[in-house]
This record gives structure tokens, C-alpha cells and sequence, in this order.
């Protein structure tokens, strides 16, 4: 009998002791009141008659829904959309007695006012856009001043809105937009490339004509003359049989197959 009393004894201690892990709060509720101390880990001992430990996760969580959003147009977009948040370990008994165990309720229904009223400013395009950030954003302080409304320690840390599937219509408008885009900018590109190759024959053709300019006004009957020796004197060193007509100026040289063809004539 001794020992079975210390059997019970042990199995009512730990069916009157809750385990708290880190991430999470528990608090003592007795007679249905919330104690106003939480306890962020460790062994809470209670009464199971007349108490009980519920326990929260303070760590951050995820509510993930399907919705369809209005545009200012007046279409619907379809959309996932992950809400994400965190209870304030400090706050919780502060969310439970105003909201109850049940508060992702309260942050759904918080989350689709608040999506309608900003979706509804903006063009369906845009949510398929770089403006979707802005939209999210502006979701986001909105939840937060109606939620702020209800109850003190949910921290909203972000909404994401991800696979928007616009109207199919709007969808083939904006492919066919994005595609006119993308060719506008090639042809654009091509005519730089253009643009550029042209100038760049210009500008080697100018250069070449003002070369032979130089040339030209550099060549003066002395220089003329000074060359026709330079090429005498090449000549003298050949060789080979060679025929010079020459008016003592500039020499003209003739080979050895029209000196024949001549000579045939």
C-alpha cells in the first residue's frame, strides 16, 4: 500500500507540472483567470483541479492562404499569400484574454479587409510588377493599425504575396507588351551598332585622305628627284636585265616580256 501511495504521489506530481520549451510562453490559468506571470522555459507545477498551463509559441509563424484580390479595375487576381507573425512573449496573456487561443482568426480576418481596401488602388498589372512590394507594404501598415485596434503583443512581421495568376486576357496582354519591349530594345541596340560601325568608316576614311593630303604636299620636285636617285641606285645594284626610259627625272622601268612584245611589234 506504502508503495502504491508513492506511485500516485508521483504520477499526480507530473500530471500537475507543465514543461515549457524554449520558443514558447506558459501561463497559469486558474479558476479561468490568466496569471499575469508567464514562464519563458523550464517546470510550471499547478493544481490540475482548479488550474491548467496553456502554453504559446513565440516563435514566428506562417498563415498561408488562397485569395482572390480586387484590382482597381475591377478583376480578380488570384493569389497565395503568407502572412507572417509572432506572438510578444511579454504580451501574450494580453492576446489571449482579448482574442483567445483562436487569434489567427482575428489576423485572417484583419488580413482580408485590410488586402481589399489597398488592392483595390492599385491596376491588376501591378500586382505582377515591381509594385507588388509597394502593395505588400502598404497591407502590412494597415493590418498593423487595425490589429493594433483589437489587441497589444502580435508582431506582424511581413506579408508576401507569391504565384499571382492574373485574368488570361490581361495575362497575353502584358506577354505581348513585354515582347514588343524587348524587341523595341534589340532593333535600338542594332542601330547603335550601326550608328557606331558607320562613324567608324568615317573616321578611318577621313583619316586615310588626310594622310594622302600629307603625302602630297610633302612631295616636292626635289623630293621627287631624290627619289628618282634612290631608285637609280637600287637598279644599279639588281642583277637582272632591266630597260630604263627615262626623261632624267623619273625612271621608268620595263621587263625583259615587253621588251619581246616590242621588239615583235
Amino acid at each position: 500500500m506504502k508503495n502504491l501511495g508513492i506511485l500516485i504521489l508521483i504520477v499526480g506530481f507530473f500530471y500537475s507540472c507543465a514543461v515549457v520549451r524554449p520558443g514558447e510562453v506558459g501561463i497559469k490559468q486558474t479558476l479561468g483567470k490568466l496569471s499575469k506571470e508567464t514562464k519563458t522555459q523550464g517546470t510550471v507545477i499547478y493544481n490540475p483541479l482548479t488550474s491548467k498551463v496553456l502554453i504559446e509559441s513565440t516563435k514566428t509563424k506562417n498563415i498561408k492562404l488562397f485569395l482572390s484580390l480586387p484590382s482597381k479595375e475591377g478583376l480578380s487576381v488570384n493569389s497565395e499569400i503568407s502572412i507572417l507573425y509572432r506572438l510578444e512573449a511579454n504580451k501574450v496573456a494580453s492576446v489571449l484574454e482579448n482574442l483567445g487561443q483562436d487569434y489567427e482568426s482575428v489576423i485572417t480576418s484583419v488580413f482580408r479587409s485590410a488586402a481589399s481596401d489597398v488592392c483595390a488602388q492599385f491596376f491588376a498589372k501591378d500586382m505582377h510588377s515591381g509594385m507588388r512590394s509597394i502593395i505588400e507594404l502598404e497591407i502590412l501598415k494597415k493590418m498593423k493599425i487595425n490589429l493594433e485596434k483589437q489587441a497589444d503583443g502580435i508582431e506582424l512581421i511581413g506579408v508576401l504575396m507569391k504565384q499571382i495568376q492574373l485574368p488570361a486576357g490581361l495575362a497575353n496582354s502584358i506577354e505581348r507588351k513585354l515582347q514588343a519591349e524587348q524587341d523595341a530594345m534589340r532593333l535600338k541596340f542594332v542601330l547603335e551598332q550601326e550608328t557606331l560601325e558607320a562613324e567608324r568608316k568615317i573616321i578611318n576614311a577621313k583619316g586615310e585622305r588626310d594622310a594622302q593630303l600629307i603625302i602630297a604636299e610633302g612631295l616636292t620636285p626635289g623630293i621627287l628627284r631624290l627619289k628618282a636617285i634612290e631608285a637609280f641606285r637600287e637598279l644599279a645594284r639588281s642583277s637582272n636585265a632591266k630597260t630604263i626610259i627615262t626623261d632624267g627625272k623619273t625612271p621608268l622601268i620595263v621587263g625583259q616580256e615587253e621588251i619581246n612584245t616590242k621588239k615583235e611589234d
